[in-house]
């Protein structure tokens, strides 16, 4: 075929307009003039321990919350948004001078739903320090649970796997599951706030031991349930359990509400919140955390007790409202998870430094799509048969959302309400094991 001018020159134009296209998700963007630019002024306060180090390259991108549009600058000075809310990240290496060579250090920033109004404007990030894990991870949630044939939802098949990531062994012995006490879909001005320092909790259980009672191996995983039985006896829709390492017992003070006490071996109870039993929040709104808490039980019960203050604005009235709940130290936790649902999705429950992000199963509240459903931690590579996850400490780019479970694989148990059964296994949920 032969080309014309006009044929070459659409050609050109449709090529620029490619070009046009990748650089505006990859490159610096700029608003135009026409946007009603607001001037942006930012500090950034270093974490602890590096308040005299020097930065040496940084990145701060703003995502626009109701048009997902990322623009990303080279610098925090000299920057200009429209008003609008916006998620800030940002990233930055950093060079601490010390007695010999100077060494560069990774420190991270994350500040969510930040209004720039229709003035100058100016706000602080507060920076943190990534920091290797060198513990276990949550590997999957399955928070949702399962249905009778009838439809009605079934209850105690809920779990949560965790995993030995590390090229070592790891102990098990004193880790606790925890639950936090607020939920990602209801924002308070909570008063004191200590989330920078420490996660609420109003849940707490931890696998018993000496210390070295309960090695897992290099990428082994242990399976931490609600009822160790086998859940097939009361609901064909629902799998075994009573192979699980552990379960989460409740002694209830409710006679009609009691719990089941599984053939497995049960977690030590340090503190829950419920009078009856616990189960994990089936639509997914709180934020689930792995710690190791250096304290004995009644230590922590006494010293890290928290109340706190909050007002509650209702169509009928305004509430004052002050509660009690426990607080974790940031810096025991090895890992965190937030869950929620998109159309009720409001803020994260922990620091930034746990979790910069989030996972669900559903995306508008009580939707029926999520049972049968978990999420799974992505599968980065396999190497010499054992798989490698992804653990950016941000959930939203390490989680697989709205999986099959992985023991409704391994058991080719019922998938959905139809009553189809798992015929695949996976490493993540989406990669097929060969």
């Amino acid at each position: 075929m032969t080309l014309t001018f006009k044929h070459l020159h659409k050609c050109a134009l449709l090529a620029a307009s490619l070009l046009l296209a990748v650089c505006a998700t990859s490159c610096d963007d700029k608003f135009s003039d026409t946007d009603g630019q607001v001037p942006a002024s930012i500090s950034v306060a270093m974490p602890q321990g590096l308040e005299n180090a020097t930065v040496q390259s940084e990145q701060i991108a703003f995502k626009d919350v109701s048009t997902s549009r990322t623009v990303t600058f080279s610098s925090v000075k000299g920057i200009n948004l429209p008003a609008g809310l916006y998620d800030v990240t940002y990233d930055a290496e950093v060079s601490v001078p010390t007695d010999s060579t100077p060494v560069t250090r990774h420190i991270k920033a994350y500040s969510p739903s930040v209004q720039l109004t229709q003035s100058s404007f100016t706000f602080k990030l507060d920076a943190y320090e990534d920091a290797d894990n060198n513990d276990f991870i949550i590997q999957e949630i399955f928070f949702a649970g399962t249905l009778r044939p009838s439809g009605n939802q079934y209850n105690g098949d809920d779990y949560v796997m965790i995993y030995n990531n590390t090229d070592h062994v790891l102990y098990a012995d004193g880790l606790s599951l925890v639950e936090s006490k607020f939920t990602t879909v209801n924002k308070y001005d909570y008063t004191p706030d200590i989330m920078s320092q420490a996660m609420t909790v109003d849940a707490v259980y931890t696998i018993p031991g000496s210390g070295r009672e309960h090695p897992v191996q290099p990428g082994e995983s242990l399976l931490l349930c609600d009822t160790g039985i086998d859940h097939r006896v009361a609901n064909e829709y629902s799998f075994d359990l009573s192979n699980a390492d552990f379960e989460w017992y409740d002694v209830s003070t409710s006679p009609s509400h009691m719990d089941i006490d599984g053939p497995v071996p049960n977690l030590d109870k340090w503190y829950c919140y419920t009078l009856s039993y616990w189960i994990l929040h089936n639509r997914g709104f709180k934020t689930y955390a792995l710690a190791r808490i250096p304290v004995d039980k009644d230590t922590y019960l006494k010293d890290y007790l928290y109340t706190y203050s909050y007002t509650m604005v209702l169509p009928s009235g305004t509430y004052p409202m002050q509660q009690q709940a426990y607080r974790l130290p940031n810096s025991w936790v090895v890992d965190a998870v937030n869950c929620s649902v998109a159309a009720k999705y409001v803020w994260n429950v922990t620091a930034p430094s746990l979790d910069r992000g989030w996972t669900h199963c559903g995306t508008i509240d009580k939707d029926m799509t999520r049972y049968f459903k978990s999420v799974r931690r992505k599968l980065l590579y396999v190497k010499d048969g054992r798989a490698y996850l992804k653990d950016t400490n941000n959930s939203t780019e390490d989680f697989n959302t709205e999986c099959v479970p992985s023991v409704i694989e391994q058991q080719h148990s019922v998938k959905d309400i139809d009553g189809n059964k798992a015929s695949q296994i996976t490493w993540d949920g989406v990669t097929p094991k060969k």
